[in-house]
């Protein structure tokens, strides 16, 4: 008698066979026991409805990411407690706001009947939370007045603000929620992009919005055009006339025929005033340190256009005669 072809692990050919038939079988049996027990009722289950919030979009604007589903415990038939647990062609429960900026939250208690009545014919047992909380702002449209970043910007050597900028326009409006354009505390910063300033500048800048802002808050001001005047101070040095001040004849300074020097810097449209004045480096002895005997100099005159004056020495040692 001819032996039956085996495979390759020992299975014949017929075993296989059987093995898929009794593989369908059971598949049947399953998917037959499991739709059986879909079409019954009194199932019980918990899921993430979704939700949509509906209100004035042209007068009000979320400012944070609005609740997108509620937990509910519902009951009914199981191909319906299936179909929402897995959102298939589930339409979102809408929640009207007519007063959206009144509060930040809503009770689900006043939408239990409409919820309920929504995802009819299965019923709702319970709410998983007692309020849904969300953030909606009126919009509003502000003007701010613009200032310098004074960290987008350095000055060259010496070289110092004449005034302060000046903006065209004066203005900027800008849209948007209310709580973000609080976080521009009443001005809008405008960056320079500019480093070592050493004349004057005026710079149209474009307007742009953070990033993290972007996508609450617009401009109707594209463009501001910024202007800054600026003054060179040069550095300079001179010899000071000593000038001694209510001075007793019993004393000196420690130093005979003493060199005081004043280094400073001036402002370069001064230049001419400068050379028309005599410098003194006054020494007042009423002014005196009695506790180590030492006397500062005092610059006399010390106009404002002169600006980090230094004194060389800055003070004498005193001595004392009979």
């Amino acid at each position: 008698m001819p032996e039956t072809k085996q495979s390759k692990r020992g299975i014949s050919p017929k075993q296989v066979s059987n093995i898929k038939v009794v593989v369908l079988c059971v598949a049947a049996a399953t998917t037959f026991w499991i739709l059986n027990a879909l079409n019954k009722e009194d199932y019980t289950t918990i899921v993430d409805y979704p939700i949509e919030f509906e209100f004035d979009q042209e007068q009000f604007m979320a400012v944070k990411p609005l609740p997108s589903s509620i937990e509910i415990e519902i009951n009914g038939n199981g191909w319906d407690l299936l179909q929402k647990y897995f959102q298939v062609n589930v339409q979102p429960f809408v929640v009207e706001l007519d007063r959206p900026a009144a509060n930040d939250y809503l009770l689900t208690a006043d939408v239990r009947r409409s919820l309920s009545e929504f995802i009819s014919p299965t019923q709702l047992l319970n709410l998983g939370t007692d309020s849904l909380k969300f953030q909606i702002d009126p919009i509003r449209t502000i003007k701010l007045p613009p200032t310098l970043d004074s960290t987008s910007y350095s000055l060259g050597k010496n070289i110092r603000l004449l005034s302060n900028p000046t903006f065209e326009p004066n203005a900027i409006t800008l849209k948007g929620p209310s709580s973000i354009l609080d976080l521009y505390e009443g001005k809008f910063p405008i960056s320079l992009d500019e480093n070592r300033i050493d004349q004057n500048i005026s710079k149209n800048i474009p307007l742009k919005i953070s990033k993290e802002l972007a996508e609450f808050v617009t401009l109707e001001t594209e463009e501001i055009k910024v202007e800054l005047e600026v003054v060179a101070f040069l550095e300079g040095n001179k010899r000071l006339k000593l000038k001694k001040v209510n001075f007793p004849r019993s004393v000196n300074l420690e130093e005979e025929e003493p060199i005081v020097m004043m280094y400073y810097l001036v402002d370069e449209r001064k230049t001419d005033q400068l050379k028309d004045l005599e410098f003194e480096a006054v020494l007042n002895y009423s002014r005196r340190n009695k506790e180590d005997s030492t006397i500062s100099i005092q610059v006399s005159p010390l106009p404002e256009f002169l600006d980090q004056v230094r004194v060389e020495p800055s003070s004498f040692k005193l001595i004392y005669g009979n």
